[in-house]
């Protein structure tokens, strides 16, 4: 794993709860849901429920969007992926705490799935007391980026990795 991957997964494990980004094909969903990672599979996990529809979105619509965000040490990473719906039980009980509490009474309840998204593309901002901004069209210059900021791009075993400096 290189260090640009590594960073990303760092992180993404200081954050429990991300904004997630759907499509129904009308328009854009955004809720918050509380993530599990897993380095060794490159997945990021969630418990959903099927009654609440994300599972229809996904299973006509995979691709989505997480955003992680510390504003006070003004972190950020943002993951494009594709997303997959299980019906895995095992799983669903090993990723079963206490917060999802809150939404079901035990691991047992047979609306939970089990969300799976595979990282396609991410970009982090590690500001270290400043935010650096991100352009897809190349160095920022002339973009309405401050000058400086600059986009480094990877390709990691597969996956694109962006770092905005």
């Amino acid at each position: 794993m290189t260090d640009a991957t590594q960073r990303v997964w760092e992180l993404m494990e200081k954050f429990s709860i991300c904004m997630m980004s759907t499509w129904n094909g009308q328009e854009l969903r955004v809720r918050p849901m509380s993530a599990n990672l897993n380095r060794e599979r490159n997945e990021i996990c969630f418990l959903t429920d099927m009654r609440w529809h994300a599972d229809d979105e996904i299973a006509k619509y995979p691709k989505l969007a997480l955003s992680f965000a510390d504003n006070g040490d003004q972190k950020y990473v943002a993951v494009s992926g594709r997303g997959a719906i299980s019906n895995d039980r095992g799983r669903i009980k090993e990723l079963f705490s206490i917060p999802a509490k809150a939404w079901w009474e035990s691991a047992d309840d047979p609306n939970i799935r089990l969300l799976i998204v595979t990282p396609v593309a991410a970009e982090y901002w590690d500001g270290r007391g400043k935010v650096a901004s991100y352009s897809q069209h190349g160095d920022g210059r002339g973009h309405g980026q401050p000058s400086g900021c600059r986009r480094k791009a990877k390709s990691i075993d597969g996956l694109a990795w962006y770092h905005a400096a």
